[in-house]
């Protein structure tokens, strides 16, 4: 899948509030950190995992399903296995009539629930990761990926 940066900006820039579908309550996992690292540029993440329902993280409650938030959501982000979106999908579209993305982590991928959620006009991001994507849009990204905070005249 390609997508244009001004595509990938434009999503990352109109988003507000992220449900993370899978997310972990492990800091070393990248859920987590992915998680955390959304909730630090100023969007309001929703955690998702049913083997943590209840539990606090990063000042939400964990949610056991997509159905269990009573805000509105305008990203879906997806950390579960390919064959696990298709049910997530669905769901995220019932329960989000003004859903805006559904984004599919790095090696997630699924092309029938991806058109299921086009034809509805959602945006569908598969096969990459928002902290990633808003490091390397937003100039946070330095040389050999790192936000070295110094960039060297003498290379």
């Amino acid at each position: 899948m390609t997508y244009s940066d001004d595509h990938l900006k434009t999503i990352l820039t109109r988003t507000k509030t992220v449900a993370v579908v899978g997310v972990s309550l492990n800091p070393v996992r990248p859920s987590y950190y992915v998680a955390r690292y959304l909730g630090l540029k100023g969007y309001k993440v929703i955690p998702v995992n049913p083997g943590h329902a209840g539990k606090l993280l990063f000042g939400q409650t964990v949610r056991a399903s997509l159905s269990d938030i009573d805000t509105p959501v305008d990203m879906v982000d997806i950390f579960r296995r390919s064959e696990a979106v298709p049910p997530i999908v669905e769901e995220a579209l019932e329960v989000f009539p003004n859903l805006k993305t559904i984004w599919m982590q790095i090696g997630v991928e699924h092309a029938e629930a991806a058109a299921k959620a086009e034809a509805r006009g959602v945006d569908v991001i598969m096969n990459r990761c928002p902290k990633i994507e808003y490091q390397r849009l937003f100039g946070e990204l330095r040389m050999g990926g790192f936000n070295t905070g110094v960039i060297s005249s003498k290379l």
